[in-house]
């Protein structure tokens, strides 16, 4: 456990944590209360009645501001490696922070405006926050790539790459699959013709919502040196500076 704690790591371990307990600890409140299906309820379905909502509400809350402290730690991290050993341009870096920081406030939107009150707000925050989510994690593969082999190992990379890859392939008939759905309604019948449309998109949108947590994780060893590559870093341009 404390191997999670070293420099900045406490940041995407926080956010990794956080952010699963938010959906499992809203999803087992909804069924227990008996306000959604046990099999495959949208995540926001788990976070639209009382009392789960005001559980998915401020947890969903939280989990956006850890990610937007996780994302801007990445990008500092990123900025000052790439400051070290140039790989890659730093535009590259600001517009997935950009991307990210929009995905963050995409939750925050879904948070606060529930499913059923008010969808069309709450179905614009759910694709903010995926569509941009999964575009950060593509951008940050391709980083983690070019920074190959000194700032990240080959196999990070790879991991990194195959849950963007996966992402990406659920967020398209996720979209599609909730586009085709006539009704928003939170207890489904298999025997309705939305039924499989609901079902398709519910999959995608779990598998969607664990890829970016997956993801996330694999930040924290990244965070473990970054600050003490920060550090090392401010150091030596104050000896440089110092020097006569």
């Amino acid at each position: 456990m404390l191997c999670f704690l070293r420099g900045m790591a406490f940041v995407p371990f926080l956010l990794v944590t956080w952010s699963s307990a938010a959906f499992i600890i809203s999803y087992v409140v909804a069924v227990l209360s008996g306000h959604v299906n046990p099999f495959l309820p949208y995540i926001s379905d788990t976070g639209t009645t009382p009392p789960e909502s005001g559980i998915f509400g401020f947890m969903i809350n939280f989990s956006a501001f850890l990610g937007a402290a996780t994302m801007y730690t990445r990008y500092k991290i990123v900025e000052k490696q790439n400051q070290t050993s140039y790989f890659s341009t730093p535009v590259f870096n600001l517009v997935s922070l950009v991307l990210g920081l929009v995905g963050c406030i995409g939750m925050g939107i879904v948070a606060n405006f529930q499913e059923l009150a008010v969808p069309v707000v709450h179905d614009g925050g759910a694709l903010l926050a995926f569509v941009c989510g999964v575009v950060y994690t593509l951008l940050q593969s391709i980083i983690s790539y070019k920074s190959c082999p000194q700032w990240n190992s080959l196999s990070t990379c790879h991991v990194r790459l195959a849950i963007s890859a996966i992402s990406c392939a659920a967020v398209v008939p996720m979209i599609a699959c909730a586009s085709l759905i006539s009704i928003t309604k939170l207890e489904w019948n298999p025997k309705e013709k939305d039924y499989i449309y609901h079902v398709v998109s519910a999959i995608c949108e779990w598998t969607v919502a664990f890829g970016f947590i997956f993801y996330f994780l694999t930040f924290i060893h990244d965070f473990q040196v970054g600050i003490y590559q920060f550090i090392g870093y401010k150091l030596l341009t104050i000896r440089v500076k110092s020097m006569p």
